[in-house]
């Protein structure tokens, strides 16, 4: 029985962070400019500020989300489990990969080192269940 997983990468979860800094911090700073406050660069500070807190936070729960396709399936954190017959899409989004189920449901599988990997091993699976 073959089982594929499918693993958060630390440096995919950091570029995505300092990504999400640099919007904070750009929108921190055009809030605080067209409201008029003269100190402008505290955006900057507060956006970076609120991501690394919440980087440094979530980083240890973030990075031990493991997927795993077996037994036909694709299961993963908090009891998720989708038939793989039953997957609709598999799209990237940045370092994520969304899986659209035929009903409409929606599923993230963060910080992939290699997404389109991510995709292309998910799209085998689906072609090719393995039992």
């Amino acid at each position: 029985m073959d089982v594929i997983e499918f693993n958060p990468n630390r440096s995919a979860y950091i570029r995505a962070h300092a990504w999400m800094a640099a919007l904070a911090m750009t929108a921190g700073m055009g809030i605080l400019w067209a409201m008029g406050n003269p100190h402008v660069w505290t955006g900057a500070i507060g956006g970076l500020a609120a991501i690394a807190l919440r980087g440094w936070y979530m980083m240890s729960e973030e990075l031990a989300v493991v997927w795993r396709v077996q037994d036909g399936a694709l299961s993963g954190p908090a009891e998720r489990h989708v038939l793989l017959n039953q997957i609709e899409a598999v799209k990237t989004m940045g370092s994520y990969v969304q899986v659209i189920t035929k009903t409409g449901d929606k599923h993230l599988i963060k910080y992939q080192s290699s997404p389109g990997t991510t995709v292309a091993a998910l799209e085998h699976a689906i072609e090719r269940p393995v039992a």
